[in-house]
């Protein structure tokens, strides 16, 4: 078990380039989630806000019980949750985003906050946890999945209605539409539009979900927006690989991204079951590849189980959702030629594809649906309590040698 991380080792702003691969042995420093599931993460300062389903959390040392609606905070450097910071959430949160002066930005499938109206999208102070006057966003008709965010700028997916639909671009201060974002995902292969996952890079926003078109050009569960310049627009960039179905219980099956530091490619994993080539796999792309029909740049196959999350720090893009192998394109929920076990949590070569030595396993569970990268080291979220042969409830961190 490794000892707390100093703390001016490890506040920083996410996501950061590391120069090697994360260590295998979690922290003892992190808080624990006694029930249900944790969905995202935030990094505001030294401060981790966590958001997920849920509704009782933990210091490290498990001695201190605080009653949570979904939400909390606590101290990178310690793990001992925040006491002020305990808004009432009344709903599951999916997306968060670090806003200035110590807020945060909280998207999910709730109605209200602290008992006022806040559909699926409100900003709160981690002084207090109330919502922070001034910013009033007319989200409506859907929730909201996945946030990130720039500057002035907050980018917000979902299945909404309102002000757009399924995605919108708000201002970061007031929550105002942004006329100057008109991308409308459309054609869905599901009962309606639903982002799953946001990404952005410096001139780039990569989205994914059961849409196949972007204000109309055919973009099958994957498109790239060109947001460098105040007008955004549809990139050129398009791929086929996930034109092909997989199971018919998964229509849209397209679900984490994530880009390298440098923004010259991206991570995308899948669910679906083994039956395609990009179904239940983590596959790469070059973010300024040209052509109507990009291919990935490698392709690593569970072989039948699910990926959820993905996170790329240079040195690694690690996987997470409740998989059984990588390196096993051949298997059909069974270890083929050439896999490799790497329960619950993995890491693939960037350059090569292929599954890192690294392999400190989890309780497989649902899966991983959270990372987020630091200065310090890599945060995990899941639903199991098992980490690296320890007690890790729903939370852990592997870090950074």
């Amino acid at each position: 078990m490794l000892a707390s991380v100093a703390l001016a080792a490890i506040i920083a702003s996410a996501p950061v380039a590391h120069p090697r691969v994360v260590s295998a042995d979690p922290a003892d420093n992190t808080p624990h989630v006694l029930d249900g599931i944790v969905n995202a993460f935030a990094l505001v300062g030294g401060t981790v806000v966590v958001g997920g389903s849920f509704s009782e959390v933990a210091d490290p040392d498990g001695r201190a019980v605080y009653p949570r609606a979904n939400l909390f905070a606590y101290d990178l450097a310690t793990g001992r949750v925040l006491p002020r910071f305990a808004p009432f959430v009344a709903g599951a949160v999916h997306g968060l985003a670090a806003g200035d002066d110590g807020t945060v930005y909280v998207g999910g499938a709730f109605r209200a906050v602290n008992e006022e109206r806040a559909h699926a999208l409100t900003r709160l102070s981690l002084a207090d946890g109330r919502a922070v006057p001034g910013f009033r966003p007319a989200i409506a008709g859907g929730m909201v999945t996945s946030l990130a965010r720039r500057g002035s700028r907050l980018y917000v997916g979902g299945d909404f209605t309102y002000p757009r639909t399924a995605l919108a671009r708000l201002d970061a201060s007031s929550g105002r539409t942004d006329p100057g974002f008109r991308i409308t995902p459309g054609a869905p292969l599901t009962s309606r539009v639903k982002v799953h996952a946001l990404a952005l890079s410096a001139d780039r926003l990569a989205v994914d979900g059961s849409f196949t078109t972007l204000n109309g050009r055919s973009r099958p569960q994957l498109g790239l927006i060109d947001v460098g310049r105040a007008t955004a627009r549809v990139d050129g960039w398009r791929t086929e690989a996930y034109s092909a179905k997989c199971m018919d219980a998964f229509p849209s099956y397209v679900r984490g991204l994530d880009f390298s530091p440098d923004g010259r490619y991206f991570a995308v994993v899948t669910t679906g079951g083994p039956k395609g080539r990009l179904c239940d796999t983590a596959a790469r792309f070059e973010t300024y590849a040209k052509g109507s029909n990009v291919p990935p740049t490698w392709v690593n196959s569970t072989g039948g189980d699910s990926l959820y999350a993905v996170s790329v720090t240079g040195a690694a893009v690690y996987v997470g959702g409740h998989q059984r192998w990588l390196n096993n394109p051949k298997g059909r929920d069974s270890a083929g030629p050439g896999s490799v076990p790497r329960p619950g949590i993995g890491a693939i070569h960037p350059r090569t594809g292929k599954a890192l030595g690294w392999n400190p396993g989890r309780e497989r569970g649902i899966g991983v649906k959270a990372f987020l990268a630091h200065a310090g080291g890599l945060l995990v979220g899941s639903d199991t309590t098992r980490l690296g042969r320890e007690y890790h409830a729903r939370i852990g961190m592997f870090p950074l040698p």
